[in-house]
C-alpha cells in the first residue's frame, strides 16, 4: 500500500494511492510504502525514479552501513535504516524501515504499520505548521519514537510496582513465584528492545548532524531529540537493576519455600531414629525372647517408640524449627 503525503496550509493531507495516475498527479512531500507489491514499487521508480528496497535489502545490511549517502543519475540520494520499537500484548519488537531523501521527498518503506507513525500522521493533520519540509517529517519520527519509548517505559514502572507488592507484600508460593519470574522475563525483554531502539535513534539523529543538511531550527530538534534519548537510557538502566532485584528476591523465596521442604524431612528423619533404633534392638534373636516371658514386652517397645519420637518433636517445636 502507497500513501502520498502532500502540505497544504502547513497540515499533511493523505492521499491513498490507488493507481500509477493517482501517484502522477500529486506533489508530495512524503511517500509512505507500507508492505507494497511489485507493481506498487514499479509506479514510485516510473514516477520519481527511484528504486526502493526490498525487505531483505533493509534488514540485511551491517549496522556500519545503514547510513550512506548515494548519487544517481537524477539526484542525490540520503539512505537511513533505523528500527522503531513496537509494542503489542507487553511483546516487545524492534521493526526496521528504510528512509529515503530525494528530490524534497521523504520515502520510507516498511513492512508492518507502526504507532510511531499514526501518531505522526494523526498531528501533522491536526497542528498547523507541525512540519515544513520532508526532514521535518523524518525528526517527528524519531522524536515520536523517543516518546513512544517513554510510555511504554512508564508502562513498564507501573508494572514492576504491582510485582513488588506481590513479591515483598506477601507469602509468595511457588506457584506465584513461577508467574512473577515469567511476567518479570517479559518485562526485561521489552527493556531490552527498548534499549536496542534508543542507541539506533541515536545513530541516525548523530547521523543527520555529522551530514549537516538540516538548518539551525532542525539541528536544535536533533539535539533536544538526543537529550530525551540520553534521560530515557536513564530509565532504562534503572529498571534493568530493578528487574535484577525483583528476579532475584523471588528467586531468593523460591529457595526458602524450597528449605522448608528439605527442613521437614530433615526434623522427621532425626525424630525416628530413636524409634528405629528400638525397633532394631527388638528384632534382634536374643537366646531368650524378653516378649515372649513377659506379657508386656510388645506393648513396653512400642511405648518406647512413642516417647522416643514425642521428645524428639516436642524439643524441637520448643526451638521453633517446625514453625
Amino acid at each position: 500500500m502507497i500513501s502520498a503525503f502532500e502540505l497544504a496550509q502547513g497540515r499533511l493531507r493523505q492521499i491513498q494511492i490507488d493507481s500509477l495516475d493517482d501517484l502522477r498527479q500529486c506533489h508530495p512531500v512524503w511517500v509512505d510504502c507500507l508492505d507494497t507489491s511489485e507493481e506498487e514499487r514499479l509506479w514510485v521508480q516510473e514516477v520519481f525514479g527511484i528504486d526502493l528496497p526490498e525487505e531483505d535489502e533493509v534488514d540485511d545490511l551491517e549496522a556500519s552501513a545503514r547510513f550512506f549517502e548515494k548519487d544517481v543519475d537524477n539526484g542525490h540520494e540520503l539512505h537511513i535504516r533505523s528500527d522503531f520499537f513496537r509494542e503489542e500484548d507487553e511483546v516487545g519488537e524492534n521493526v526496521r524501515v528504510a528512509f529515503i531523501l530525494k528530490n524534497s521527498v521523504l520515502f520510507s518503506v516498511h513492512e508492518e504499520d507502526l504507532p510511531q507513525f499514526r501518531l505522526l500522521r494523526l498531528r501533522a493533520r491536526r497542528q498547523p505548521d507541525y512540519v515544513e519540509d520532508e526532514k521535518d517529517i523524518l525528526l517527528e519520527m524519531f522524536a515520536a519514537d523517543a516518546e513512544y519509548s517513554a510510555d511504554v517505559l512508564e508502562g513498564i514502572y507501573k508494572r514492576l510496582d504491582a510485582f513488588g507488592e506481590k513479591v515483598l507484600g506477601t507469602h509468595l508460593t511457588d506457584e506465584n513465584a513461577g508467574d512473577v519470574l515469567g511476567s518479570i522475563a517479559r518485562e526485561e525483554d521489552l527493556n531490552g528492545h527498548i534499549r536496542r531502539n534508543l542507541m539506533d535513534t541515536r545513530r541516525a539523529a548523530s547521523f543527520l548532524l555529522r551530514n549537516k543538511l538540516l538548518n539551525a531550527e532542525q539541528t536544535e530538534d536533533v539535539r533536544q531529540i538526543l537529550r530525551d534519548i540520553d534521560s530515557l537510557d536513564g530509565h532504562t538502566a534503572f529498571l534493568f537493576e530493578k528487574l535484577n532485584f525483583l528476579m532475584d528476591a523471588t528467586v531468593g523465596f523460591i529457595n526458602i519455600n524450597q528449605n522448608k521442604i528439605v527442613k521437614i524431612f530433615s526434623v522427621a528423619a532425626v525424630a525416628l531414629l530413636p524409634p528405629t533404633l528400638i525397633a532394631s534392638i527388638y528384632g534382634m534373636n536374643f537366646r531368650f525372647l524378653p516378649e515372649l516371658e513377659w506379657q508386656y514386652g510388645y506393648p513396653f517397645s512400642l511405648g518406647m517408640m512413642v516417647v522416643s519420637v514425642a521428645i524428639p518433636f516436642w524439643y524441637f517445636r520448643r526451638k521453633g524449627w517446625l514453625k
